[in-house]
Formats: structure tokens, sequence, C-alpha cells
């Protein structure tokens, strides 16, 4: 089976898409303490601009932040506290399986665009970015990367990328888990269709001690199959990774499957509900930043 190319770096790294990207933030409830100075917000008080509350006055504290107005109403000396911005890691791991390249176009391309987008959104607010790659094992292809300069960085790894092998994202997330990173957000870029199940994909979710997004590829066709062309009779289904499967579609058989991608969708739903998860459905033949555009602009916080 013929698989579809990703997008190269000049149709990544396009001024009109980058312009969009700036207009986008990528933001927590609060960040883990103990990261560089940037723009999200944690509990950690101390240098900052954003007044967060008073508490007395103890020997070694900065006179400068005494509240004079309060000293001469009550007698007693209270400090300014003010909230202290960090950095928030985020570690965005991509699907690079193989079902990932098989259509056309394949929904890798608007897989890397989605990426590229919130890569872009955290790096303009100073937070630092990890890429990580799923296929049949977990790949780091950039760590660490902070600053504005580096989503030129991210769209050049990004179009080093090709289709790797078989889907085996609980192996992955499992071994994320295990690698006791600083707390920060995890994002999940898949159509997580994985070949141990959804199940063993929650599970292993569930795991991480990281805020989640959870960002699905679909496609229309995905929860109705009759919108495919030529769906009808004996047809071999192939995915990319495994070898065809035979099957005679009949009403009855669609049915079945409807049913079956409803429960699908049905348990990812329940999971990033119950974990406090952000669950994202990008449509991969839609345009990807009107569809992050409502969810990821300025004021709006992740859960």
């Amino acid at each position: 089976m013929s698989l579809s190319a990703a997008p190269g770096f000049d149709a990544l790294f396009d001024s009109v898409f980058l312009e969009r990207v700036n207009a986008l933030t990528l933001r927590i409830a609060a960040a883990q303490k103990g990261g560089r100075l940037a723009d999200q917000r944690t509990a950690a008080r101390g240098q900052g601009s954003d007044f967060a509350d008073f508490k007395p006055y103890v020997a070694g504290d900065d006179l400068r932040a005494i509240d004079w107005n309060i000293y001469s109403r009550l007698g007693k000396a209270f400090v300014r506290v003010f909230e202290e911005r960090q950095d928030l890691p985020v570690y965005i791991l991509l699907d690079v399986s193989r079902s990932m390249f098989v259509e056309h176009p394949p929904r890798i391309g608007a897989a890397m665009r989605t990426v590229l987008a919130l890569a872009g959104a955290a790096l303009g607010q100073h937070d630092a970015v990890s890429l990580m790659t799923v296929s049949d094992d977990l790949g780091t292809a950039m760590k660490n990367v902070s600053g504005k300069g580096g989503i030129a960085r991210v769209a050049r790894v990004l179009a080093d990328q090709a289709a790797a092998g078989g889907t085996a994202l609980a192996g992955a997330l499992n071994r994320l888990a295990a690698m006791r990173l600083r707390r920060g957000l995890v994002v999940v870029v898949s159509d997580f269709f994985d070949d141990d199940g959804l199940d063993g994909v929650l599970g292993a979710l569930e795991t991480l001690p990281h805020r989640l997004l959870l960002v699905q590829m679909t496609r229309a066709a995905d929860a109705d199959p009759t919108l495919l062309a030529d769906l009808d009779g004996d047809l071999v289904i192939e995915d990319g990774e495994h070898d065809g499967a035979g099957v005679t579609v009949t009403p009855a058989l669609i049915e079945r499957y409807r049913a079956t991608y409803r429960a699908f969708a049905d348990s990812l739903d329940a999971f990033a509900r119950g974990r406090g998860a952000t669950l994202i459905r990008m449509d991969a033949d839609r345009d990807v930043i009107d569809q992050l555009t409502p969810l990821l602009t300025a004021g709006r916080v992740l859960p």
C-alpha cells in the first residue's frame, strides 16, 4: 500500500500560518513551581507584577514592599506579595505511525500543522517545548526549546519525520511516565487508534502526573463510513500497518461499525471529563487555525 508524504519545511513554515499562530495562547490554571520566570501562573510568590496578597513583615523582607498606608492605619507592617509567573514544560507527542500517512491527503499533514501551532503558542509565551514521536516506540525529536525563534526548528524537525511503523501509543505513554519529567502539559496528537485498544491508551494516560491536552485527528468518515466512495460489496480494508482484511460491506456491518466508533468516542470523552483533561477533535480536512482559535485565544485557560 502506498503512503502519502508529509508536508515539507516550506509548506509548514508558511508566513500567513505563522502570523495566525501569534493569536493563540496555551495556558493552564497553574504551572508547577521551580521553572524559569515566564508567563504561566503558579502558586509561587516572589518576583512579578501581579499583586497576590499581603503578609506580615518579618526580618529580611524587602523594605520596599512594605505597604505604608496599612502601617499608618494599623501600626503594623505588612508587605505586598506578588504572583511569580514561570515557564511551563510542554511535551508534545506526535503519532507518526503508518496509519497517519495512508489517506490522500494524509491526516499527518493536519497533525503536523496542529503541532506547529501549539508549539508556536507555547514558544511565544516563553515555555519550554519538547517534541516526541510515537510509532512502535517513543522517540525524542527535540528537547527543551524555548523562545519565539524556536518555531523554525520545530518546523524543520517536523519536516524530517516519515512514516515509522505501527501504533504503540499505550507503550509510549508508559515510557513517558517512567521518565519522571518536571510536571507540565502533555499534548498527544494522534488518531488514538492503537493496536492495544483504547483501554490500554487510557490506562497509560492515567499514570501521567501532567496536565493533558488530547488532540484527536479525525475525518467525518471515521464516524460514518458511508461518506467514503465505492463502499460496497467485497473490499479489502488496509491501514498501512497490518495485512489487508477482507470484508463484505452490508448495512448490518456498517451499523456495527458505527456503534463501535460511537463507543470509542464516548470512552475518550468520558476519560477526558473524569481526568480533567482537554480533548480537541481536529477535522483533518478543515483549516487548523480556524479550529484552534476559539479554544486557545487570549484569556482562555485549559482545565
